[in-house]
């Protein structure tokens, strides 16, 4: 018998078949907006591209434990307020590390969260925010988010993350 995997898409996004090993890629989730209010069904396992010079206020959905991942990339360099990315509630934290190409003479800078972070800001300059940067969020346990943030920042740097939701 063969490994070979036989299915078909339909026009209307389903597929069919035998689907057992069948990897099939979904296309980016482009934000335009002011702001996004991520859910797991809609936004998890998903890249969203952020694409709001003006920044966009993301809001995540509270940290359960699941092992959603939400990927986000900066599509639109930030060039007035700012992006930030936050949980939803006074509760749940985000856990992890930035990692940060520099315009000075430190060629990488590396900033870790403080155990009260619960917000991102990446505004374009000294925080990040450029076309180009990632920023992963993994539902990892109950109350707390796993990230990683690759981006770059010029002038006189500084960590993206804060504690801001109260």
């Amino acid at each position: 018998m063969s490994n070979a995997a036989y299915y078909s898409l339909l026009n209307n996004g389903e597929l069919t078949g035998d689907v057992i090993g069948a990897v099939l890629a979904t296309p980016p989730i482009a934000v335009t907006g002011a702001t996004l209010t991520c859910s797991r069904d809609v936004h998890g396992g998903r890249t969203i591209a952020i694409n709001a010079a003006a920044g966009c206020a993301v809001t995540l959905p509270n940290a359960t434990g699941t092992g959603s991942v939400f990927r986000f990339f900066i599509g639109t360099t930030i060039t007035s307020n700012s992006t930030t990315i936050k949980v939803n509630n006074a509760t749940d934290v985000i856990s992890g590390r930035a990692y940060v190409i520099s315009d000075g003479a430190a060629a990488v800078l590396g900033y870790a969260t403080a155990a009260t972070d619960d917000t991102i800001t990446l505004n374009g300059t000294t925080l990040g925010g450029y076309a180009g940067d990632v920023i992963e969020i993994i539902d990892a346990i109950a109350g707390t988010y796993l990230v990683q943030v690759h981006t770059k920042a010029t002038g006189s740097e500084a960590t993206p993350f804060s504690a801001t939701v109260s």
